[in-house]
């Protein structure tokens, strides 16, 4: 969840899982406050991600919600045996607008790491890293389909509180891996004048123009907050324009979801910061959701209270405990299930 599904078919983009964004994260680097860390999770199969696809961070630096620093991950074909190779650009400037994978290639075709060791490289002041990876993600999947009511088209609406707790107590992400690109850089390489506001997208090939399939700011946004009518569209969409194109729909759920008015629940989103959809990292402060987001927030917690007006039970669960402390930080991935 958390973007592992796109909408309320439970279906990744376009029907395909290599484009379906699942977690965006950002912290300062332990041990070293002045390099920042950007991880962007994809394709919850942890296999080979599209080799038509441009995957890519975006970070505006100024508060304009408009690119500022790009970094595009292009991956090669797969070969026979699985194997596969990406390259990373980074662009700045109005040249990080620009939808194709653009700029100064920092790694030329590395290698995919789909084995526990993770293939580290170094470029520069940069490390890169990219491959299958434990999933830090937990949720408990069963306990949100009692919680909500997702009959029909309709979104998460009509919360079933009181009574009994939704919750199963189970993470349903225990051995779960995700194709993970990491990069860990001098937080100065992107010149923030305050804090930076960060987004994840995935673009592919339609026609022969580069489609917008997702995109990744705030954990969990759309998955509780579109509809499978508005999904394509939003996760199409540009976070400058999110507060204009995207209130009315998201007032009209909270009301459903939380019996919010519309001014109780524009002051709530504003609150929260949910639109636009971006993460915000300021780097004084310390890494924890909403300010960047580490390994150990419960987001599921964070959003279903959001959404009912804290009137839903916490989950209880608790973060997994098998990442690393150092790069690329998240766990060596779990061995295949045996079957």
């Amino acid at each position: 969840m958390s973007n592992h599904f796109t909408g309320l078919s439970l279906g990744p983009p376009l029907g395909d899982q290599r484009l379906d964004l699942c977690d965006l994260y950002a912290f300062a680097a332990p041990g070293d406050p002045s390099r920042t860390v950007l991880i962007l999770n994809a394709n919850p199969n942890a296999d080979a991600l599209h080799p038509d696809a441009v995957y890519r961070m975006n970070v505006d630096n100024d508060g304009d919600y408009l690119t500022d620093v790009a970094f595009s991950w292009v991956f090669n074909p797969p070969e026979a045996d699985g194997s596969q190779t990406y390259s990373v650009f980074m662009a700045t400037g109005a040249e990080s607008r620009k939808p194709e994978a653009v700029g100064t290639k920092i790694v030329s075709d590395a290698a995919v790491s789909f084995a526990p060791q993770a293939n580290v490289v170094g470029s520069g002041d940069y490390q890169v890293a990219a491959g299958s990876r434990s999933d830090a993600f937990f949720f408990d999947f069963d306990g949100i389909k009692n919680l909500f009511d997702t009959s029909g088209k309709r979104n998460f609406t009509a919360p079933h509180l009181g009574g009994k707790s939704p919750w199963t107590g189970v993470d349903s992400n225990a051995t779960a891996n995700v194709f993970s690109m990491a990069i860990e850089l001098p937080t100065a390489e992107l010149a923030p004048e305050s804090e930076l506001r960060i987004w994840g997208r995935c673009s592919v090939l339609r026609d022969g123009e580069l489609f917008h399939a997702d995109r990744a700011g705030h954990p969990s946004m759309s998955s509780f907050f579109n509809t499978d009518d508005t999904k394509l569209e939003y996760n199409a969409s540009e976070p400058v324009n999110d507060r204009e194109k995207w209130t009315d729909q998201f007032v009209h759920l909270l009301g459903h979801t939380g019996g919010y008015s519309r001014e109780e629940a524009i002051t709530a989103l504003d609150e929260h910061g949910l639109l636009p959809d971006v993460l915000h990292f300021d780097q004084s402060k310390p890494a924890a959701y909403p300010n960047g987001r580490t390994f150990t927030e419960d987001v599921i917690d964070i959003r279903v209270a959001f959404l009912t007006k804290n009137e839903a039970p916490p989950t209880g669960l608790t973060p997994h405990t098998d990442f690393l402390d150092r790069f690329p930080y998240l766990g060596d991935p779990h061995p295949p299930a045996a079957g």
